[in-house]
């Protein structure tokens, strides 16, 4: 089924849809040539016409200034606000339909690396419009990784290397907070509840690196990934602090967390230390990461200095043109 908005696009009279094409053409006359998070060559002749995968692609592609390329995005590009509200959306990324993504007629698909599924991402791949998988490191480098290659994609290298500058500048800042910690909290992430167990983050998430941006340590270090652990596993981590995030239509409450038996036994329990924050904000890893773990950091360590936040300036208009 083709997208209302690809069929209004195949009704404009001929000669509208050839001045269309020749005028991207003519505007992005250099063919570009990036190496993806897989490593994979991709040669980019046109980035006018871009969908987003991702809510930190988004944010980049809008701190840059490139909205106006933007033709789709998916469900978590909820930052800027209106990216989601005026833009076609091609639904969750971990469950992406080849169709609905190539029916809008994209010259470039921009797509986080850990988008899916597998099946369609191979289509995708292998349709002639260029798709660069864009790498999902969780850490401050990771960040910079990710400006730097969606900058070359689209063709603005000068815009990516101000506004890694300037996210760059903000994670110094985050390091220098660092310093002030004497005692690193533990603290556990809760994704979610099932029938009373709770989902939580191991080593390898965008949780555990938000963590230890913010100057604590994940309480759980056994294994990989977001795994359901037991009530006597949650005990045995004797989490300091409770992290959950935010969306827009869930938010865990500390009184739910608490009221859970094997929680009401930790030290969080004792401290009532549950720090909520919005999904994207905490674990998305773009341009606004290094504030959010400072704030983070100010949640957990109510004693640190209000003025050592990190400010918040990624984005600003002279990244933008």
């Amino acid at each position: 089924m083709i997208p209302r908005a690809h069929t209004a696009f195949r009704a404009w009279p001929l000669t509208v849809v050839a001045a269309a094409l020749l005028l991207t053409a003519t505007a992005n006359s250099q063919p570009v040539e990036v190496r993806d998070a897989q490593g994979r060559e991709v040669r980019i002749e046109n980035s006018q016409r871009i969908i987003s995968i991702g809510g930190a692609i988004t944010e980049i592609l809008y701190a840059m200034g490139l909205e106006d390329r933007i033709i789709g995005v998916d469900i978590t590009s909820i930052y800027p606000p209106q990216a989601l509200k005026q833009k076609p959306n091609v639904g969750y990324m971990r469950q992406l339909s080849p169709e609905g993504v190539l029916g809008l007629g994209p010259t470039l698909v921009l797509a986080n690396d850990g988008s899916g599924p597998q099946e369609a991402i191979a289509v995708l791949e292998a349709a002639a419009v260029p798709f660069v998988r864009v790498p999902d490191h969780f850490s401050g480098e990771g960040i910079l990784e990710r400006i730097r290659l969606v900058a070359a994609a689209t063709g603005v290298p000068g815009r990516g290397e101000c506004l890694a500058k300037e996210v760059d500048a903000g994670l110094s800042q985050l390091a220098a907070l660092r310093k002030e910690i004497r005692a690193p909290a533990r603290v556990m992430f809760i994704l979610s509840f099932t029938n009373g167990k709770p989902m939580v983050a191991g080593r390898g998430t965008a949780a555990d690196g938000i963590i230890r941006l913010a100057g604590g340590v994940n309480a759980i270090t056994e294994f990989e990934g977001y795994k359901m652990i037991s009530d006597e596993a949650v005990v045995a981590a004797r989490p300091d602090a409770v992290l959950g995030m935010e969306r827009s239509n869930f938010k865990m409450t500390a009184a739910e967390v608490f009221q859970n038996p094997a929680f009401g036994l930790t030290p969080a329990a004792a401290r009532q230390s549950y720090i909520s924050m919005d999904g994207l904000y905490l674990l998305g890893f773009g341009p606004r990461t290094a504030r959010a773990a400072s704030d983070l950091a100010h949640a957990l360590y109510p004693s640190l200095a209000a003025e050592k936040s990190v400010a918040e300036s990624a984005g600003a208009a002279s990244c933008r043109e």
